[in-house]
């Protein structure tokens, strides 16, 4: 029987069921069942990778460097990487393996696709098609609309499901206005970027709101100059902003100096018992486990850096305000997941710990609250200046003497009378609000962010007026949210503050604190002027007032 030798360049023919070749893989050179050697090595890996991690975690408490090994720790780590090794390797075997069959096959329909389709010996497949683009008419927007209406497509779904913003948002606009049988003509849709929003600022769009913005400067602070922008449908807002403005640039420009910068997140966690939640804020108000708290806290981030705990118990529930430093964001994801990573950790040591939630109003966050007013949250912030007798008498058109009796009565005591909680001002969150919105903060965090007490006081024997602001709680970002949206971006770069500074980490978003208190500084002071002078009411009738027939409009 001859027998001929197969060239070196020819291929194995495939494996098949019914033929006499044996189909084998580089698993069969295994000495034990594939099975077994799987499970040995499958424990292997994650019992060793449970080991080293226990370790670490007491290396990491007790201050141990974590390249310094014991013999037991160098053999899991040898384990460690020769299981490893095992598992990539059989599953890139495997990988390889189907995907050089899948490759055959595909060569081999395609071989019968070309040569034999004529023959019938040989199907064609038919391509699948998405339903949205082919089925019931939805390449029309009439039947999406009426998909959407009848609740068959979800409105929510629209952006996922035809991977076009702009569409999904017309499409939901107009099945809106008939389920409401309201018109939304007023309402523009067009000339905005969609996909700028999708995911991370608004969900479900039909439009965009028109939100005029004007300019209040320049306002001196520092020794820099800053033009201003407020967004703002109030009359009267930025021309009194500018005119505070004029005065302090005149009288040498206003000073600010930032008191502190934390960001502050609060869980609530509960106990079985009131002495096992005053064990655990013991633990976390020991300055001895302040560095292992920081180790893992900051971990969440590289600008997240721990600063401090604060605990309150009620009862079996405690109260962990932690606050840290966020860069030039304004911080309140990183520092929930810098919060997370601690109570992870902590919940070995404290098993019965049991996490209501990650925030428990300690924080105390878009709420009025006197922790934000006592301790800060954010970035604290102080700014002054001195008015000379000339400006204000000339541009305020008022005394020294009417704008000081008229803070003390008004802002210290009339707020104290009505039990203001961080009141003490004339309109800080007129301000506040205008300038959050022009450069994409969070309006509704304007609440702590507009805590402020405004003094005035007589000096330089009663010719010039001193002012200032106190705000303990601006939370600001230059970075993140509405900070990357196109008009957004364009105010903050109008401010010189857009985006991170890479050179100092965290100084953009102080700045922007500064400026915010700055122009609350001349805010208070023009309106207080108005208010001293007799001039809110007239001011406000001829500026605030429309003449335009709305009776039409909305209709």
């Amino acid at each position: 029987m001859e027998i001929r030798r197969r060239p070196l360049n020819h291929p194995l023919p495939p494996c098949t069921v019914s033929g006499d070749a044996v189909c084998r893989k580089a698993s069969d050179a295994l000495p034990l069942p594939l099975y077994l050697t799987n499970a040995i090595f499958f424990t292997l890996f994650f019992s060793v990778a449970y080991f080293l991690l226990h370790r670490w975690r007491d290396k990491i408490r007790n201050s141990v460097p974590l390249h310094v090994l014991t013999l037991s720790e160098l053999a899991a780590v040898v384990s460690l990487i020769a299981s490893f090794i095992y598992l990539l390797g059989f599953f890139g075997i495997d990988f390889v393996q189907s995907f050089i069959s899948k490759s055959e096959s595909d060569d081999e329909n395609q071989h019968c696709i070309v040569h034999e389709a004529r023959k019938g010996r040989c199907s064609i497949p038919t391509p699948v098609v998405s339903k949205l683009t082919t089925m019931d008419g939805l390449q029309d927007d009439e039947g999406l609309i009426k998909r959407v209406v009848s609740g068959e497509i979800p409105s929510y779904s629209l952006e996922s499901k035809l991977g076009d913003c702009f569409k999904s948002a017309k499409i939901r606009r107009e099945a809106v206005q008939r389920m409401t049988g309201r018109s939304m003509d007023g309402l523009p849709l067009e000339g905005f970027d969609y996909d700028s929003i999708l995911g991370q600022c608004c969900e479900m769009p039909v439009g965009y709101v028109q939100i005029p913005v004007g300019i209040a400067g320049p306002l001196l602070l520092n020794g820099r100059e800053y033009s201003v922008p407020m967004a703002t449908t109030e009359g009267c807002l930025v021309a009194s902003t500018n005119r505070g403005c004029k005065a302090i640039y005149t009288s040498g420009g206003a000073t600010s100096v930032l008191l502190r910068d934390g960001m502050t997140r609060a869980p609530v966690v509960r106990f079985p018992s009131a002495k096992k939640a005053a064990e655990l804020k013991f633990f976390l108000e020991d300055p001895l486990n302040f560095d292992t708290l920081s180790v893992v806290f900051n971990k969440s981030s590289r600008f997240a850096r721990l600063q401090g705990i604060q605990c309150a118990v009620a009862g079996k529930n405690l109260y962990i305000r932690f606050s840290c430093s966020t860069g030039d964001a304004m911080g309140m994801n990183m520092v929930s997941k810098g919060v997370q990573n601690v109570l992870g950790f902590l919940q070995s040591d404290f098993p019965d710990m049991d996490v209501i939630g990650i925030s428990g109003n300690f924080c105390s966050d878009k709420k009025p609250a006197a922790v934000n007013w006592i301790e800060g949250r954010g970035k604290s912030v102080v700014c002054e200046a001195t008015i000379t007798g000339d400006v204000v008498t000339k541009v305020l058109k008022t005394t020294v003497y009417a704008l000081v009796e008229l803070n003390m009565l008004k802002n210290l005591t009339g707020s104290a009378i009505a039990g203001a909680l961080g009141g003490f001002n004339a309109h800080a969150a007129n301000v506040v609000s205008a300038i959050f919105i022009a450069t994409g903060q969070d309006p509704a965090q304007n609440i702590e962010s507009s805590h402020c007490i405004t003094m005035m006081e007589a000096v330089n024997d009663g010719k010039d007026l001193h002012v200032s602001v106190t705000m303990p709680s601006i939370e600001v970002g230059t970075v993140g949210g509405g900070t990357q949206l196109a008009s957004q971006s364009a105010c903050l770069n109008l401010l010189g503050v857009k985006g991170a500074n890479k050179e100092s980490p965290g100084s953009n978003s102080q700045l922007l604190a500064t400026i915010v208190a700055g122009s609350v500084l001349a805010g208070e002071l023009s309106l207080m002027s108005a208010i001293a002078a007799g001039q809110l009411v007239k001011s406000h009738m001829k500026y605030n007032r429309s003449s335009r027939d709305i009776t039409k409009l909305g209709s």
